[in-house]
């Protein structure tokens, strides 16, 4: 019997996310992104269609890498203009009722006091349907914005970031304890005070001295994703993360990343089933193969390479408008994603070039689109989840909002039908969804700090 598959739509606040071009199709909607109508009814479309989620990424900065500047980017949209994520969520939380939020935030330029209160007021008003997606940034453009010269090293932001999650499970998890509320009318207390303590972090990057803003959440700590594959994004995420987010590997190359990271966490004392790993897929499908492969040629028509390229060249920090069509790319000196460079590298060999990077990115990204009949599509799915360990998948937008209509249109049956997914919205929060409970687990590190005095 498959397993129970997971599902989230993954889209941007934004014109141009992933598939680059591909907003300038007559059908697409993305333009409409200014208009909450949209994204309230695109939460609709995926509750109605038994969607997990909606993830919603997000980037500080722009991409100025390609041509040492940010032009191509404005001219195609390339994830700029790009708007606040977290927005976006208590107007489609009020529309649904089961329909999980899993918001980026790049955690270098937030200030952990005023985020932890952030999250857990989206948790409170979306009733525990929040989840973050804890990145930390690989944009030079993003530190000149924020007021620094360039980005920390690599393997310097995930030492931050350690210690600012450190720092937020302690006014999470500590700062007021679960019966503090008495919200008692009779004696005018509304919280007892014996009941609330201030949380004192004195770390290299952050000092505070404070009570938490938020009374408990109903997860208290939002559901927590990550998305780093290289060795130390690894045990980031072993050490963190509830769901890892995996893009751009083969098959052996993702088993081998989702064994890696549950050896870790079960290393830790985290128990391998404590974390789902999501793979990114892009889908173009329809009720045969034929109708699938006409959408996909179709869908082509509209791919802007030079956008692509564009967002190649943020990723792996290298400047591939410096390199001609058959010169090797070399990216040795990159501090971006580096497992993108490593992916490549893999799929395209050490020397490859813009050429080779062109013809992968058939509709405008590097993630290979999975173009067959609704029933091939479920196969290839389930497959994923048999040979890979994978738990769920993380749905990219193409023509948007017909992309995700139609999976769930004509994929969602073709994966019950073969006991893949599920008839109906579990009830309760997030975490509960995905995990049975609402609460962190006792084997996580959020819940094996020392207690604030």
């Amino acid at each position: 019997m498959p397993r129970e598959i997971l599902l989230n739509a993954f889209d941007m606040n934004c014109v141009g996310h992933i598939q680059q071009g591909l907003w300038t199709h007559p059908r697409d909607q993305a333009t409409r992104y200014l208009d909450l109508a949209y994204w309230t009814e695109l939460a609709k479309t995926l509750e109605d269609g038994l969607f997990d989620g909606l993830f919603l990424a997000d980037v500080i900065g722009v991409y100025d890498i390609f041509g040492g500047n940010a032009d191509a980017a404005l001219r195609g949209a390339v994830q700029v203009p790009v708007n606040d994520p977290m927005l976006l969520i208590p107007a489609m939380a009020a529309a649904t009722t089961h329909l999980g939020f899993g918001v980026t935030a790049n955690l270098l330029y937030e200030a952990p006091y005023l985020f932890a209160r952030r999250m857990s007021t989206l948790d409170h008003l979306t009733r525990g349907r929040v989840g973050w997606n804890i990145v930390t940034g690989y944009l030079d453009s993003a530190a000149r914005a924020a007021g620094f010269s360039a980005q920390p090293a690599h393997d310097d932001r995930y030492d931050l970031a350690d210690e600012y999650m450190s720092l937020v499970y302690q006014l999470w998890e500590q700062s007021w304890d679960d019966d503090a509320v008495r919200a008692d009318r009779q004696t005018g207390v509304y919280a007892d005070p014996a009941k609330v303590r201030a949380v004192h972090h004195h770390g290299k990057q952050y000092r505070v001295d404070a009570i938490h803003l938020s009374e408990p959440s109903p997860q208290r700590t939002p559901v927590l994703y990550q998305a780093g594959s290289s060795p130390r994004g690894r045990r980031f995420a072993a050490s963190h993360a509830e769901c890892v987010f995996l893009n751009g590997q083969g098959v052996a190359g993702v088993k081998a990343i989702i064994d890696d990271i549950r050896a870790l966490a079960s290393a830790a004392g985290r128990a391998p089933a404590d974390i789902k790993a999501f793979l990114g897929v892009t889908v173009v499908t329809g009720a045969t193969e034929a109708e699938a492969r006409d959408k996909f040629d179709d869908y082509r028509q509209y791919v802007s390479s030079e956008a692509a390229l564009v967002h190649a060249a943020a990723s792996l920090g290298v400047d591939l408008a410096r390199f001609d069509i058959d010169e090797p790319v070399d990216t040795s000196a990159s501090q971006a994603i580096t497992s993108n460079a490593e992916a490549i590298a893999r799929s395209q060999g050490p020397q490859w070039t813009r050429r080779k990077l062109l013809e992968q990115m058939v509709l405008g990204s590097r993630q290979p689109p999975l173009v067959g009949s609704a029933g091939q599509v479920a196969e290839a799915l389930i497959a994923w989840t048999e040979d890979a360990g994978v738990d769920g998948f993380n749905l990219s937008r193409t023509v948007a909002p017909e992309c995700f209509a139609d999976f769930a249109r004509l994929v969602v049956p073709e994966l019950q039908s073969r006991g893949a997914f599920k008839t109906t919205h579990r009830p309760g929060s997030l975490r509960r969804k995905l995990f049975g409970q609402d609460r962190l687990p006792a084997s996580h590190p959020a819940k094996a700090l020392p207690l604030t005095p």
